[in-house]
Parts: structure tokens; sequence; C-alpha cells
């Protein structure tokens, strides 16, 4: 079970674990690991993905590491470069940590190849390893983030993959391929908070089933 410190609202607040979204309206839901909902957390979906170096991303290559996932495109005049600016605040804050990395998938990926991918990257001080810029299909990459990820919230359940897909959420993701947080990637002050929240994370204990 979870416990709860006895001092004060905010000690108590502290004591949570961060909360889990199982729904694309994202209410936080604690769950206690010895109950049988904790097996049927919602789970972000395996996927195959090219990044900016071509290389093959997979679930595989996220496991057992917690990430942020987010989506973009290159010539986006709007919010897209603040989403790359406050990105680049997490990878600087855990260059050195292997146990983090950051996907930013395009949403125009007809336009976004790899070679696109890898000037944008060389542009911005993008990490290879550490930050994948990710391109493929069209329909496997809205199908992700709107079912997996929930990128645009409940209105995206909705859509189909001919509508545009844009979000400014930065996803928070654990070792288990779970959601543990969402936050406005266009605001600084949300930065600070996920910050905190990725090494709460990483203090964090957590069971693992014998398969994923």
């Amino acid at each position: 079970m979870y416990f709860l410190a006895c001092s004060s609202p905010d000690s108590e607040e502290a004591a949570l674990p961060l909360p889990f979204y199982n729904a694309a309206d994202f209410t936080p839901e604690w769950i206690d690991p010895a109950t049988p909902e904790y097996s049927e957390i919602h789970r972000v979906a395996p996927f195959s993905f090219l990044n900016q170096d071509g290389q093959v991303v997979t679930e595989q290559t996220v496991q057992g590491k917690i990430y942020v996932a987010d989506f973009f495109f290159t010539f986006c005049p709007g919010i897209c470069p603040r989403l790359a600016d406050n990105m680049s605040i997490l990878q600087d804050t855990f260059l050195q940590d292997s146990r983090i990395l950051f996907l930013s998938h395009t949403v125009t990926p007809w336009n976004d190849s790899v070679p696109v991918l890898k000037a944008y990257a060389g542009g911005r001080g993008i990490v290879s390893g550490k930050w994948h810029l990710l391109t493929g299909d069209q329909a496997e990459i809205y199908s992700l983030a709107r079912h997996s990820y929930f990128a645009e919230s409940s209105q995206g359940l909705s859509k189909s993959e001919e509508e545009f897909l844009h979000s400014e959420n930065f996803l928070l993701i654990d070792p288990l391929r779970r959601i543990r947080g969402v936050y406005n990637g266009t605001l600084p002050l949300e930065m600070k908070r996920l910050i905190e929240d990725i090494r709460l994370l990483k203090a964090e204990v957590i069971p693992r089933p014998s398969s994923l």
C-alpha cells in the first residue's frame, strides 16, 4: 500500500508517488501494486521509427529507461521552437544520466526525413543517443500519439489520421512505458516541475512484472 506522512498537508503530498494516467482525460490515479488494477495500467504500445542518425528506435530502446516524449515538426513557426528550447533544458539537466532519454516525434514525416532531422538536430545542439528525433509512417505516428500518449487529450481519440496532429504536451514515461506526468511543453516553469518529477521517478522503486 501507499502510506502518507502524518504531519502537514505539504508533507503528505510529498509522500505520494507520481500518479498513473490511464485515459485521455489525464485524471491522475494512484494504484496500489498489490491490487489487480496494477497489472492493467495503460502502457505506450510497441513502436518502430528512425531517428536523426537513421537508426531504428523501438520500445526496446527505452526499456528500463525514463523518457520524455513530445510531438513537433521542423518547419513549425509557432510553438515548436519553444518546445525544442524547453526540451534542451531537460537534455542539459540529465545529459550525463544514462537512464533518461528524450523522444520527439515529427508530425510531418513526409517532410521530416532523416537528413532533415539530422540538420535540425545539428542546429539545436541535440545530442545523438540522448534525444531521438523520430520519423516514420504517418499513420503509425498519429495512432501512437493519440491512443498511446493521449497527445491531444480526449479530442484526439475521435480524429482520423488525415487530421493534422499538434500538441504542446510533454509526457513523462516510466521504465514500463506508463504515463506518469503531463506538462505544458511551452512553459519554462513547467520544466522545473518536470525535472523534479523525473528525480522523484528515479527514486521510485518500480515493481517489474515478469514480462512487458
